[in-house]
């Protein structure tokens, strides 16, 4: 069993998905010139609302039962290590290319007190608030068992 289908594994493999999507729609977005547009960071929550829809799906389907409180857990922390190595992935990227901490500097309104460490660290915490939202929203849609079940007997 590969890290990626390992049933203990659901948020961290899915964190690296969304990860990934949100690294390969930065390059997009950064190589097609259409940075400077705020809004469409916008997009970044679908990929984050996918990540965590597919991470909720996947403990369902893997541990045969989902409670509302293990969803929510489930549904956080997969958003919440995807903003991480996001978060760490744009901290590396304002230190080598120097021309975005420059850019966010000179065009943000509050710019003139960012670094590389703060503007990376609201990103994650961004991400994560996020997660928090999409997760709390996600569950209404999800199927998961009743309070009053007793465990392991989900009908």
């Amino acid at each position: 069993m590969s890290f990626f289908n390992a049933p203990n594994r659901i948020p961290e493999s899915y964190g690296i998905r969304i990860a990934v999507g949100l690294i390969v729609f930065f390059l997009i977005m950064k190589f097609a010139n259409l940075g400077h547009h705020v809004e469409l960071r916008l997009l970044n929550l679908f990929i984050l609302s996918g990540g965590v829809h597919a991470a909720l799906k996947k403990f369902r389907r893997s541990h045969e039962s989902l409670n509302y409180f293990r969803g929510l857990v489930t549904g956080v922390s997969t958003a919440g290590i995807g903003s991480l190595i996001f978060g760490i992935f744009l901290f590396a990227y304002m230190k080598l290319a120097a021309d975005l901490m420059k850019s966010i500097k000179e065009n943000e309104p509050m710019g003139i007190y960012l670094n590389e460490y703060m503007a990376s660290f609201i990103v994650v915490l961004e991400g994560f608030f996020s997660g928090l939202l999409v997760t709390f929203v996600l569950l209404n849609w999800v199927t998961t068992d009743e309070v009053s079940d007793p465990q392991g007997q989900a009908h």
